[in-house]
């Protein structure tokens, strides 16, 4: 039977580098954030939509500013609520058309940083989170992005406690060591997923 693994972690958490060694371990990966960008592609549907409902975030060129329709967003919970009626439906769309592509022995990973939030660890045979200190994850944003200090805390807080997020989650991935230590934690917790799909 196919394994449907909800992954999830706060920014600079990891999950994307555990998502990558999962795919190493053969699984097939579905990144969310992925599957929102398609949404809103040049001459898509979703972003003919939010065009329609925010034109300032669309250029002459007809691409996202996607910085623009974050911050419009961040800070207010309707708006964000607009977007995630858009987006979220074409996303779940994409991801499942990706899921189909996946060998009938293959984990599926569905690499979603909302996991718990919108529900989808409900259909999820297992969930995985990865979790990492607040200094080390407030370092690893900065060292990839421009982001400064004060935004990043802002985003960290606006995202789901990580002690909460223990609490809902069947495995935790502690990232706060080398990249080495990482692989074999990852590992071992492929071989406990291949376990569950093999019954």
């Amino acid at each position: 039977m196919k394994l449907r693994v909800g992954l999830t972690g706060g920014i600079g958490a990891g999950k994307s580098e555990v998502a990558r060694i999962f795919a190493d371990l053969g699984a097939l990966v579905v990144d969310a954030d992925e599957m929102a960008r398609i949404a809103v592609v040049p001459g898509s549907g979703g972003l003919a939509q939010v065009r329609a409902r925010w034109p300032q975030v669309v250029g002459g060129d007809g691409i996202l500013d996607r910085a623009a329709l974050a911050a419009l967003v961040f800070d207010d919970e309707a708006a964000r609520e607009e977007l995630n009626a858009i987006v979220h439906p074409i996303v779940r769309r994409l991801s499942a058309e990706r899921e189909a592509l996946a060998s009938p022995d293959q984990i599926v990973v569905h690499e979603v940083p909302l996991l718990f939030e919108t529900g989808f660890a409900d259909g999820c045979d297992a969930t995985v989170l990865v979790v990492a200190p607040f200094e080390q994850r407030i370092e690893r944003v900065q060292a990839r992005s421009q982001i400064s200090r004060d935004k990043i805390e802002r985003r960290i807080s606006a995202q789901i406690d990580p002690e909460e997020a223990r609490k809902l989650a069947d495995f935790v991935i502690e990232n706060d060591g080398s990249i080495e230590q990482l692989r074999d934690r990852v590992g071992r917790v492929f071989s406990e997923l291949l376990a569950i799909k093999h019954g």
